[in-house]
């Protein structure tokens, strides 16, 4: 992957804010494979019982990840959008552990790129939630 496809990818996590007010950091970035963390953070619990993280911090981290692996995909010609994301919830994450989302572009085509991705905490054998979901494939604005 060219040196140009992972600074884009970087740069579309470090442009949008609801990624820096989540705090999410880059793990990986290359050829279609984007692995981002959602560190723990008190002001996402969304059940304040439990200290749970809100699904909708997780959608984001999902969602975000996606996109990256798109803008990272080697025929991927520019940006992207969402346009559908399913994500199966299938355990809370553990209160206190970092999210991880490990999102693969694994088809594209001239207009839709197609996403898996995995979210989990440090217990990697249970998923803290599965998504699939198709993304625009845009050409670069002159």
């Amino acid at each position: 992957m060219s040196v140009d496809k992972a600074t884009i990818a970087k740069q579309f996590i470090e442009y949008l804010p609801h990624c820096k007010a989540l705090g999410m950091r880059i793990i990986e970035i290359g050829d279609g494979i984007a692995e981002i963390e959602l560190p723990y953070d008190p002001r996402f619990i969304g059940d304040p019982d439990s200290g749970v993280i809100h699904g909708g911090a997780v959608s984001a981290l999902m969602d975000t990840s996606g996109g990256a692996a798109v803008i990272a995909h080697p025929k991927s010609p520019g940006g992207t959008a969402t346009i559908n994301l399913r994500i199966d919830y299938m355990r809370p994450a553990t209160p206190g552990q970092t999210i991880t989302c490990r999102a693969e572009c694994y088809h594209i085509t001239r207009s839709v790129a197609f996403v898996r991705a995995t979210a989990f905490d440090d217990d990697r054998d249970r998923p803290v939630a599965s998504a699939t979901g198709a993304f625009t494939v845009e050409e670069p604005k002159t």
